[in-house]
């Protein structure tokens, strides 16, 4: 029995489109780009700015601390300096749902929000944030929950027991296919019945102007909701683009040939394997004390493994039930692609910062390998590949975009990309998805990041990544360390522009909190 659900790839691109009212006639008419949006904060044109990055915040406390509030508090010290924060998804856990917006995002992060030191008083659907937040959508914002795990979750043993010690934030409600963080976050145009409404609305917010046409004009402290799913904005020159992976992630399928059958065989033991080891986490999980703080951090451990282990057999169920060619968002690639392109074109820009949740590059131990992160990978290099083909000597030997920005994995990860011989070339990767959900280590296979060139004669295997800095869960028993993690990044004059970056760590070691000292480096 699967205990959460995600919707087809088709099915998320047409309900966000449909949340949006995309194409809609009196939008059409009005010359309006519903993927582009203007940050109206007297900044904007400033070429030297501070922005902050946080991802895999949205869960509770702990045995009464909360590792996301430490992480807010790291960051309220720069409120004043950063003009917006990036969030790299995975806003709500575990289901996505409304009910947990409250505790698990308002709560939390109410010094940006207006009104949040009456922060209870907040509706999720109607936050106006006095400094951006500007999300991108993680898995977690997507999935829902069957209605016979509903039914069956309060009255059966086994069910009881399995999600208490998974700790799983789950109630009545799911994400409705992403349709909470689209009211939470989304400019929601379904939400007017009438022309005359959204012709008002479109009239008063989309005022902006751009090189693509009219677009929504993002006013902190007065009206700030995002224009679509996956959308740009230009700051101090840099080109923003936010993405929306959970559309472009799915695993190829597996080859109807000898080497194919032998895989399914392999991901068919290694699901009936780990269903195994999570029967005996939960034995072992059985038999702990939460009252007791020795026992409390042994049960966080298992519950933390209970975690990953959801995450593999995911991945794996992804892999045995795609049966043919995946659904892809070739729609939002090819926009993205185009923007790039055009980017590149105007003399206006001097650099750009692409984000979004699934990273191609990470060596944490849990997502390094999987099936989705080379899929989002093969996408993005023949993204990139087709964008350097058609810039040719335009770009003089600068990477296709200066900077990118992920969260999926807990950690904080900087890595660089090698000569792969494509146009995912030298490129910077930044993974900030250490910012409140339990930590990850990373993989014992080290820090070189290596990759069979199958589609090359030979097959070659070659680096095509290094990991230059990783911050992760490390340590064991009285000795482990859970360091959570955000990223100040300071936005330099010049071209090519320069990013310096800074990692704010609270790190829980034996019961107490300490604020991690790091150097900044620039990129």
């Amino acid at each position: 029995m699967k205990f959460i659900s995600e919707p087809s790839i088709p099915v998320k691109i047409q309900k966000m489109k449909e949340r949006v009212r995309w194409g809609n006639a009196s939008i059409v008419q009005r010359g309006i780009d519903q993927t582009c949006m203007v940050i109206d904060d007297r900044n904007s044109d400033n070429p030297e700015f501070s922005f902050m990055v946080i991802g895999d915040s949205g869960t509770k406390s702990y045995y009464q601390h909360h590792p996301q509030r430490q992480v807010a508090e790291l960051m309220l010290p720069h409120q004043e300096e950063c003009s917006f924060v990036l969030h790299t998804g995975d806003v709500i856990y575990i289901v996505g749902s409304r009910e947990y917006y409250p505790r698990n995002f308002i709560e939390p992060y109410r010094e940006f929000i207006e009104g949040g030191e009456n922060y209870k008083r907040i509706l999720y659907d109607r936050m106006v944030f006095k400094t951006p937040i500007l999300p991108v959508l993680g898995n977690h914002d997507y999935y829902d929950v069957p209605l016979m795990y509903r039914l069956l979750a309060g009255s059966t043993l086994p069910l009881r027991r399995l999600f208490r010690y998974k700790d799983i934030e789950i109630g009545w409600h799911g994400s409705y296919q992403g349709d909470a963080y689209a009211q939470a976050f989304l400019d929601y145009l379904k939400a007017f019945h009438s022309r005359e409404q959204l012709e008002f609305h479109l009239d008063e917010h989309y005022t902006a102007k751009t090189d693509t046409g009219r677009c929504l004009r993002y006013e902190p402290g007065r009206f700030t909701r995002l224009p679509n799913r996956y959308y740009t904005f230009r700051y101090g020159g840099i080109d923003f683009f936010a993405l929306d992976s959970n559309t472009f992630n799915a695993p190829s399928p597996l080859p109807a040939t000898k080497e194919g059958e032998s895989s399914r065989r392999q991901l068919e033991k290694r699901r009936h394997e780990i269903e195994d080891e999570e029967m005996q986490i939960l034995e072992a999980c059985d038999r702990l004390n939460p009252d007791n703080p020795e026992e409390a951090e042994r049960l966080d451990a298992l519950k933390a493994k209970l975690y990953q282990i959801d995450e593999v057999k995911i991945d794996i169920e992804k892999q045995l039930t795609s049966h043919q060619e995946p659904a892809t968002d070739f729609e939002q690639l090819e926009w993205f692609k185009q923007r790039l392109i055009a980017s590149w074109h105007s003399q206006e820009v001097r650099g750009r910062v692409v984000y979004f949740h699934h990273p191609p590059y990470v060596t944490e131990a849990s997502k390094w390998h999987q099936a989705q992160t080379l899929a989002v990978r093969r996408r993005l290099r023949w993204l990139f590949d087709s964008v350097a083909q058609t810039l040719g000597s335009a770009t003089q030997g600068r990477p296709i975009v200066d900077l990118i920005l992920n969260g999926h994995a807990h950690c904080l990860e900087y890595l660089r990309t090698t000569d792969t011989g494509y146009g995912d070339s030298h490129l910077n990767c930044i993974v900030c998805g250490g910012s409140g959900r339990r930590p990850r280590r990373q993989r014992e296979e080290g820090t070189e990041l290596m990759e069979t060139f199958e589609y090359l004669e030979g097959s070659p295997t070659r680096k095509i990544a290094d990991s230059l800095l990783f911050v992760g869960r490390n340590g064991y028993d009285v000795f482990k360390r859970l360091p959570y993690s955000c990223v100040r990044i300071d936005v330099r004059g010049g071209t090519p522009p320069k990013f310096v970056v800074k990692p704010l760590v609270a790190e829980r070691f034996q019961g107490e909190w300490f604020n991690k000292e790091m150097e900044p480096f620039e990129i």
